[in-house]
């Protein structure tokens, strides 16, 4: 459900960029995304720190866009909200109990400290590599290319990560399940 309402400012910045221009999606964008914020708030009585961070920078972003008259400003939003959850990301690993992508997958998965380690950082390249391939698609594409880019070039890469990391967390799992059974078999001899 989150991923659908993550996804609905994009779908209506791109339905608005369509229909006029960027300047129109942008202050689009920067009306529609605080509603949504304070309907999922009425909704779930939480605010989603995420959410809430994007919407933050699309208001500063966009009213940059907007009063300069410049889409750049508005061009960097993915790249700074990726690399700011990749800073975030990597500083878990030392700072708190539990790395960032523990405490959002821990409940689903059974993992040593190194292997949390591990997928953490894994997390922080994908933001990392997300946030750069943005600026490269921005730079060198067109202003329609890169306003489908977000919506699917970004969705598919998402995906793609979400493939690997299930993929990885598998084969993990795997290895913890068979080192126990090793354990256990040489406790019962």
């Amino acid at each position: 459900m989150q991923l659908l309402i993550d996804y609905i400012p994009i779908v209506i910045f791109i339905a608005a960029y369509f229909f006029k221009d960027i300047f129109f999606a942008t202050a689009v964008l920067m009306a529609a995304m605080p509603v949504i914020l304070l309907v999922q708030w009425l909704m779930t009585r939480k605010i989603n720190r995420i959410y809430l961070a994007s919407t933050a920078l699309v208001l500063i972003l966009g009213s940059a866009t907007l009063y300069y008259r410049n889409a750049t400003f508005l061009y960097w939003k993915p790249t700074v909200l990726n690399w700011a959850f990749a800073i975030a990301f990597l500083g878990s690993q030392w700072i708190g109990e539990k790395p960032f992508v523990q405490r959002m997958l821990g409940t689903a998965a059974t993992l040593s400290r190194k292997q949390w380690n591990r997928l953490n950082l894994m997390w922080v390249a994908f933001f990392i590599v997300v946030g750069a391939v943005n600026l490269y698609v921005a730079y060198n594409y067109s202003e329609e290319f890169w306003v489908k880019f977000k919506l699917f070039g970004m969705l598919g890469l998402t995906v793609v990560f979400v493939v690997v990391q299930s993929i990885w967390l598998t084969m993990a799992m795997k290895d913890n399940d068979s080192a126990a059974e090793v354990v256990t078999d040489d406790t019962e001899n």
